[in-house]
């Protein structure tokens, strides 16, 4: 059954691999942005399920404990990913005073059912945590953090 953007079918990896200059530029993201969430995107290449190019965008609801893309933003974003030939491999956010799981909330809007939905806690207890939403449903996914991706 088609999931991924277009009505490609989605290949759904077990764990989410990302270099470390990614990971560091969402957590850094995620710090600047505190007390309020941070949002954004990590887009790859159509099908290749490989997270490349870092789009941090604004938390329009500029919530502690809520986030919402800017819509004129997103549309523009998506634009420029069709232009691209690319998708969202990683869409993220913060939480600030809970654990890194997704709330109902998350759930309800998870839209793009072929992304691993990353979630940074910059709570007391940092965490850094993958995870797949699919109609619904929450699958946490291991993260591996490498150097390069050759």
């Amino acid at each position: 059954m088609p999931c991924g953007g277009r009505g490609r079918p989605c290949y759904f990896s077990r764990m989410l691999t990302i270099t470390q200059e990614l990971y560091d530029a969402i957590v850094a993201h995620a710090r600047a942005d505190h007390p309020d969430e941070a949002c954004g995107i990590v887009a790859g290449p159509e099908g290749s399920g490989r997270p490349e190019r870092f789009i941090p965008m604004l938390n329009a609801a500029r919530s502690p404990t809520f986030y919402e893309f800017d819509s004129t933003d997103l549309l523009r974003l998506y634009r420029d990913l069709d232009d691209r030939d690319e998708e969202p491999v990683i869409v993220y956010h913060s939480h600030t005073a809970t654990e890194a799981y997704p709330s109902r909330t998350d759930i309800s809007y998870a839209n793009e059912p072929g992304a691993h939905y990353v979630l940074v806690s910059t709570a007391e207890d940092f965490q850094f945590r993958s995870f797949r939403i699919v109609d619904g449903a929450v699958t946490e996914e291991p993260v591996k953090v490498v150097a390069s991706y050759a």
